[in-house]
């Protein structure tokens, strides 16, 4: 990203706030005129001393100018208290607002992203989280530090530069000259540098994408006493992040010993200049000490350049994949208009076709597939078979390659996304518990439901006699929760969306026997009357399903009922009778005779 692309995103968020702008550009522009006073008075006072010492006159009659330029200097420096205050205080004002408004803007886009943003190469959660937070940074920084530093240095640094003309064309053309030197290396090192940042930005997040996997996993790293090689994986990372800052730090301090011997000359010619003029009677004394604190408020930014190239580059690496995720407009999802006076739940899947992304195999193979409102229909078959990928494209999180989904004889593509999820409950094998209390989770199922509702679908999924021994009841944090009780929130949650239509995804695995029992009797009820789709290796769960469509390697490969399958003697009755088997069910039929 170049620097104007980089302007040119930025202003929408900087607009809304152009009287801040408007203030602080007024108040920089009164600062570099202020900012000349000292170099005028020093001339003055040298002059003035001079003179009164070349007739012979002391303190008493030079007692008017130090009263004068006491008056001046003391006055300058109150109203550069109140300017400093000004640019400081509504730079911050600026960034404030702008992060706040940049935060909550890519907050906004990436709920509306298609699932597949997310599990797509380099958009991992913790790759994500530091592009946004030092993307962020980083621009906001820039655009604060821009009114404050940027634009006060270069607008005092042009005024000294005209001053310097002014007083003398050929002392300013020194000064002028001095510039473009000065500007031509600092381009120098931000180009070398630019590789090196890039190469920084991916070290980093892959060293914070490294510590959220290390937190995540940290239970099967202990199980499996693999402390060492996560530590040593972590290492090589540190390791290469401290070679590439070193690398950085290396080439600015080269560049910055050039840039300030190129400063330092202009310095020496100004002295020779003007000492010149002053001997040839051009220029009085007080010139010389005129001029080289004007060369210095042109050079104080010139000076302060690597650190503004600095914070650029940043801004320019960061902002590039800041900006990519807040700009990736191809991955929103596409939300149709089609609002059913009644969602019934009949779908039918016509020759659907999938795959996840380009670089991956197919998933799915022209599924057909006559799921019926009111029904119970079971998926089976072996992991990798495609089952939760269907599920996936019947909630919309996906859309196929080829084929054609409806529901309700209405094509899946035309409906309103916020309709459509609205009237469909998904219980997965692991579901997300928020950071809050009990009842805040369960009501995220329906945010308008009462207390009382909460309660009830609580009891739906037996967890309410579980809650009530709890210290803090309700308001006890759903985090401490055990998994099992975790799950059992999660489907009550569901009991409170209380959809038409519900999609099983082993909605049971991670409980225990009781547990399981239970759930099953709850659903059994919220089945009723409802189209339910469900995925299961659960023998009780399938066989009381309507129909079983059985999957292998993204294809249907079986389709009927759980008598008729199991005569085929087919994939199913392998994965029946596995499953049976699992569960030593000769054993248990002994032990109940």
């Amino acid at each position: 990203m170049s620097l104007s692309q980089l302007f040119l995103n930025i202003a929408p968020y900087v607009k809304p706030y152009r009287w801040l702008v408007i203030l602080t550009l007024i108040l920089i522009l009164i600062g570099s005129f202020t900012a000349q006073i000292n170099a005028w008075v020093l001339r003055y006072t040298v002059d003035q001393i001079s003179n009164l010492l070349q007739a012979g006159k002391g303190l008493q009659e030079g007692m008017s100018i130090l009263v004068f330029i006491s008056v001046v200097l003391i006055s300058k420096e109150i109203l550069n208290s109140f300017i400093t205050f000004g640019q400081n205080y509504y730079g911050e004002k600026l960034r404030i607002f702008v992060s706040r408004d940049l935060a909550q803007k890519v907050v906004d886009k990436i709920l509306t992203y298609k699932l597949a943003f997310y599990t797509s190469g380099g958009n991992q959660p913790g790759k994500l989280q530091i592009r946004i937070d030092r993307g962020i940074e980083s621009i906001t920084r820039m655009v604060q530090n821009f009114f404050i530093d940027i634009l006060p240095l270069f607008a005092s640094s042009v005024v000294a530069l005209l001053m310097m003309f002014n007083a003398n064309f050929y002392v300013g053309l020194v000064g002028l000259c001095n510039v473009p030197f000065y500007f031509y290396v600092s381009i120098l090192q931000a180009n070398k540098l630019k590789g090196a940042r890039r190469s920084i930005r991916e070290l980093r997040e892959n060293k914070s994408q490294g510590i959220l996997g290390i937190l995540e996993s940290i239970t099967v790293i202990k199980s499996f006493i693999r402390e060492d090689i996560e530590s040593e994986k972590q290492l090589g990372l540190q390791l290469s992040l401290t070679a590439a800052q070193l690398r950085t730090r290396k080439i600015s301090f080269l560049f910055d010993g050039i840039k300030s011997f190129i400063e330092q000359i202009g310095v020496v010619l100004i002295i020779i200049l003007t000492a010149y003029f002053v001997l040839t009677g051009v220029m009085t004394i007080g010139a010389i000490m005129f001029h080289i604190l004007l060369f210095n408020n042109v050079t104080a930014p010139i000076r302060q350049l690597h650190r503004i190239y600095d914070q650029m580059n940043d801004a320019l690496i960061y902002s590039e994949g800041f900006f990519d995720i807040l700009k990736a407009d191809e991955q929103t999802e596409q939300s149709g208009y089609y609002i059913s006076p009644e969602v019934k739940g009949k779908f039918n899947i016509r020759n659907v076709c999938f795959t996840y992304s380009d670089n991956d195999e197919p998933t799915l193979f022209h599924i057909n597939m006559d799921i019926l409102p009111g029904r119970i229909t079971a998926l089976v078959g072996l992991s990798g078979a495609g089952k939760s990928t269907l599920i996936n494209l019947l909630d919309k999180f996906y859309h196929p390659d080829s084929g054609e989904i409806l529901l309700d004889d209405v094509s899946l593509e035309d409906y309103d996304m916020e309709f459509l999820r609205d009237n469909i409950g998904l219980a997965l094998q692991k579901n997300h518990i928020f950071n809050g209390t009990i009842e805040e989770n369960i009501r995220y199922g329906n945010p308008d439901a009462t207390y009382e509702q909460v309660v009830e679908a609580a009891k739906q999924s037996y967890i309410h006699e579980q809650i009530m021994t709890l210290p803090h009841k309700y308001e006890t944090s759903a985090l401490s929760l055990s998994g099992g009780q975790q799950q059992k929130i999660a489907i009550a949650r569901m009991f409170l969306k209380n959809p038409p239509i519900i999609f099983l995804d082993e909605p049971t695995a991670s409980l225990n026997a009781i547990s399981t029992e239970q759930i099953k009797n709850s659903l059994d009820a919220i089945k009723k009357n409802r189209t339910v789709i469900i995925i299961s290796y659960s023998i009780s769960q399938i066989i009381d399903s309507d129909i079983i469509y059985v999957m292998k390697e993204g294809r249907v490969v079986e389709r009927g009922t759980h008598e008729d399958l199991y005569h085929m003697e087919g994939t199913y009755k392998k994965i029946f009778d596995a499953m049976a088997r699992s569960l030593n069910i000769d054993k248990i039929s002994k032990t109940l005779e």
